[in-house]
């Protein structure tokens, strides 16, 4: 019987594994009773609740069928114990858990763990046959690095699966590193993670590896030639490294079915062995060095090859016709791969189920976009941006089954042909960065449309906004010339979920309906009136910017129902109220941008005590009229206090807004912010999770600059110019180690210039002009890089850059006496650069991928039937 239930375990692991076209992470699914699995006993339910109170669980769905213990029905042992998204706190090594020595499932799954490394303990659960701690908070196996053994797999001779995956383990993997004795592992996951280091050919030993992931890491050099020894190797994930050299010697890996090399460094040729292998079906090397022509055998016309992406290389020759030899294919991206002559899209006809195609960034036959070529009437979701396009593609008019188009940053010119809006399946179209001009027929033209998501930005529309599809869930629209009210039949759209039409030239009130929507950017309009006062309880909302308007009243306190709100930017306005020190009632409210309205009154709450904003990054309340000082604790208990990412794991604060099911298209939605710092504006940058900026300047504020300033690590750009602070510049702010902007030009500040400034490797920018200072400006690369004017306007300064000299420059400057104050944990580094990526417009869009690793963070879906 046992022999019976693992055959049928094998292979039900192996059917989802194959098809999962992700990168697998673990989730696991159990029902039971099952297969000599029962419910526990009481004395191990005593003692798995006893696990679970180490911790706390006041966040824990203790309804997820999920979570909880299983017992073997012949001994009463607890063999599966599987909790996620429950447990806060730190995993001890005198844990309850590794009483539980006759484990062998043991799944921790997204929990909150702030232990920095893995207990060793783990290694007294020897008959672990699946262990998955994926997306924890754990930082390391052995302090500080990976060198030498793991104490978490140490003795774990009989573990089958190992599941590390979206953790902070960093360093390096060493050849002699006790992973490499885990002979019985068909399963390994280390992906994103931070392991930095060459692929140890030890993975050869691992012989029977089914699944190995060790995408999103730091991995460098060549591929371990050991990799042919993988001979029962399913799925293989190696994409996002710095992997060099020729492509990777796996001509013995014949039962591959899925191989993700994308985002490396490799160069040379595609081997044409690939395109014999019976079961490959996914194959992604997109983002290489990749060149040369392809070769495809005339035996592949069997190809079981469905999924194909060689975008971003170098290949050249004849790309299409080897590429139609495989009639299977159904997603193929040959999108920026430099090649030299136009593509004709008529050489893709074979491929009769072809139903996804970016050919982006290539040079296009016009002729084989005309209606009379042909592609495969199958298609569903086509790209073509950056293709040189000066007409519209009237190839697109007989595709019955199109979901899906993009065009944008084209040279197309015109309106856009009214054929497009009977395709009856249009569910996505993107025509942004173009030059259309308007619509061909009827102004109702989308009203009873299935289109579900519409971007028309930049533009040259003109005239009153057309009426809006009554399936609509996003429209954006920004940077065109559309003017007029905002229509009141958006409030009726009760799909709509983004609106997008800042830069444009709109007029009158905001619609009452903002509640409806989860983002709203009205920036840089002509919109007048207050904002609505009409938010309702439990809204939605979680982005609002109607910055660089004609707005005035006050800011509506209804915003206190909107417990979702992130973004909240009113800036360049005309309203008039006293700081919202409320808002600190929103628990998610991470950017309040006040810029240049006429705000007044103090800043410091009334008990003088920190600000109290519990997830606040991003403050500017530049050029108001606020006033009073501000208490020594002020910036305490700051979320800009510690360095964080995304819940993705993203750079950008990103959101995505419709999950439709079997849908092409993966829609999301980025905040963006005007940032005015190192005495330049940088307009609508989109918004890092990871950083924090802070701007006071051009108030009336006074009295000291609080020391506690000194707490936000994570402090990138701080302005407090054109103020009235008084006093010596803090010494604290030598803790802010990531600091590139500094201004406190304007002041009354005394003293000299702290020499901890001088220590801040990161600052490009930094002014105290026309204050009291006096003494040496501290000499330093940061400091002496800076232009004079920095500097000027203080009778008592001297040293470079300015021309004064010190009289006796051996004497350092004098410093205040500075406390005693907790060492700083060393932050990573954000580079300011990372802030001026691009000017990204508000809504960003993916193509989602079903079977592709680009959907992240995926789940590794297997049920569990039986023991």
């Amino acid at each position: 019987m046992k022999t019976v239930f693992k055959s049928l375990l094998l292979l039900h692991f192996l059917l989802l594994l194959l098809l999962c076209f992700v990168t697998p992470s673990s989730f696991f699914l159990l029902k039971v009773p099952v297969g000599g699995l029962v419910a526990c006993r009481l004395r191990q339910s005593q003692a798995f609740m006893q696990f679970k109170d180490e911790f706390d669980t006041r966040h824990c769905n203790h309804s997820d069928d999920f979570n909880g213990v299983w017992c073997d029905n012949s001994t009463g042992a607890v063999t599966v114990l599987q909790l996620r998204d429950c447990l806060s706190g730190t995993l001890k090594s005198n844990s309850s858990l590794f009483g539980f020595h006759q484990l062998r499932y043991l799944a921790l799954n997204r929990n909150n763990f702030t232990s920095a490394s893995l207990p060793s303990e783990f290694g007294n659960l020897n008959k672990l046959k699946l262990l998955s701690l994926f997306s924890n908070s754990f930082i390391d196996l052995s302090h500080n690095d990976l060198m030498g053994s793991f104490p978490l797999v140490r003795n774990l001779g009989k573990l089958a699966v190992l599941d590390l995956s979206d953790n902070h383990f960093s360093g390096t993997l060493n050849p002699n590193n006790s992973l490499f004795e885990l002979h019985s592992l068909r399963y390994l996951n280390l992906a994103f993670n931070n392991i930095s280091s060459s692929l140890p050919s030890k993975f050869g030993n691992l012989n029977k590896l089914e699944v190995l992931s060790l995408s999103f890491n730091g991995f460098s050099g060549q591929c371990f030639p050991t990799i042919s020894n993988l001979t029962r190797i399913t799925q293989l994930y190696l994409h996002n490294n710095e992997l060099t050299g020729s492509f990777p010697l796996v001509q013995n890996l014949t039962k591959l079915s899925f191989l993700g090399l994308s985002d490396n460094l490799f160069s040379g040729t595609i081997p044409s062995y690939l395109f014999t292998f019976p079961s490959l079906s996914t194959l992604d090397l997109r983002e290489n060095d990749l060149s040369g022509s392809i070769e495809v055998p005339n035996s592949s016309t069997s190809s079981k090859l469905e999924i194909m992406y060689l975008g971003f290389n170098h290949l050249e020759g004849k790309i299409l016709e080897p590429i139609s030899k495989l009639i299977n294919l159904k997603r193929l991206d040959l999108s920026f791969l430099n090649t030299s002559y136009p593509i004709d899209l008529n050489l893709l006809s074979p491929l009769k189920s072809l139903s996804y195609l970016d050919f982006s960034g290539n040079s296009l036959s016009p002729a084989s976009l005309s209606s009379s070529s042909y592609i495969p009437l199958s298609m569903e979701s086509i790209v073509l941006s950056l293709c040189g396009i000066r007409e519209f593609p009237n190839i697109l008019k007989h595709l019955q089954n199109l979901i899906h188009i993009d065009i944008t940053s084209n040279q197309i010119k015109g309106k856009i042909p009214e054929w497009l809006w009977t395709l009856p399946q249009l569910s996505f179209v993107d025509i942004s960065n173009n030059s259309f001009n308007g619509f061909q027929g009827s102004a109702e033209v989308f009203v009873n449309l299935s289109v579900r998501i519409l971007m028309l930005d930049a533009n040259n529309f003109e005239g009153a906004l057309p009426t809006l599809p009554l399936s609509i869930i996003g429209f954006s629209a920004i940077h065109n010339s559309f003017t007029g009210e905002i229509p009141l039949s958006i409030c009726n759209r009760t799909s709509l979920t983004m609106v997008d039409l800042s830069y444009n030239n709109f007029t009158g009130p905001i619609p009452q309906c903002l509640s409806n929507f989860m983002f709203v950017n009205l920036r840089k309009n002509d919109l007048e009136g207050s904002i609505p006062d009409t938010f309702y309880t439990d809204s939605s909302l979680k982005s609002l910017d109607v910055g660089y308007n004609r707005l005035t009243g006050k800011l509506p306190r209804s915003l206190l129902n909107c417990s979702s709100l992130r973004f909240l930017s009113v800036d360049n306005n005309r309203v008039k109220d006293t700081f919202p020190f409320w808002l600190k009632a929103l628990p998610n409210l991470r950017v309040l941008t006040l810029r240049s309205n006429k705000f007044y009154g103090p800043i410091s709450p009334p008990h003088q005590g920190p600000l109290g904003f519990p997830e606040l990054r991003i403050f500017e309340i530049a050029d108001n009229m606020f006033t009073g000082s501000l208490p020594p604790s002020f910036f305490v208990n700051w979320k800009a206090s510690a360095l964080t990412k995304n819940e993705d794991g993203g750079l950008y604060m990103v959101y995505e807004y419709d999950k439709a099911a079997n849908s092409p298209v993966r829609y999301t939605y980025t905040d963006t912010i005007d940032l005015q710092y190192k005495g330049l504006h940088m307009e609508q940058e989109r918004v890092l999770t990871s950083y924090a900026a802070i701007d006071f300047s051009g108030n009336r504020l006074q009295g000291q600059i609080p020391e506690s300033i000194g707490l936000l690590k994570a402090l990138i750009a701080l302005n407090l110019s054109n103020n009235a602070f008084t006093g010596h510049i803090p010494l604290s702010f030598a803790n802010l180690m990531n600091l590139e902007s500094l201004d406190m030009s304007g002041n009354q500040l005394s003293g000299t210039i702290p020499n901890g400034l001088g220590s801040l490797s990161f600052l490009v920018y930094i002014s105290v002009a026309h204050n009291k200072l006096k003494g040496e400006i501290p000499q330093g690369t940061q400091i002496t890089g800076q232009i004079k004017s920095s500097f000027e306007g203080n009778a008592g300064l001297c040293g470079l850059p300015l021309q004064e000299t010190c009289f006796d420059s051996s004497v350092p400057p004098i410093q205040p006496k500075q406390e005693d104050e907790e060492d700083e944990e060393k932050g990573e580094v954000i580079n300011w650069k990372a802030v001026a990526i691009g000017y990204a417009p508000g809504l960003l869009f993916g193509l989602a991928i079903a079977h592709l690793i680009a959907s992240y963070k995926p789940e590794w879906l297997v049920k569990i039937i039986g023991f």
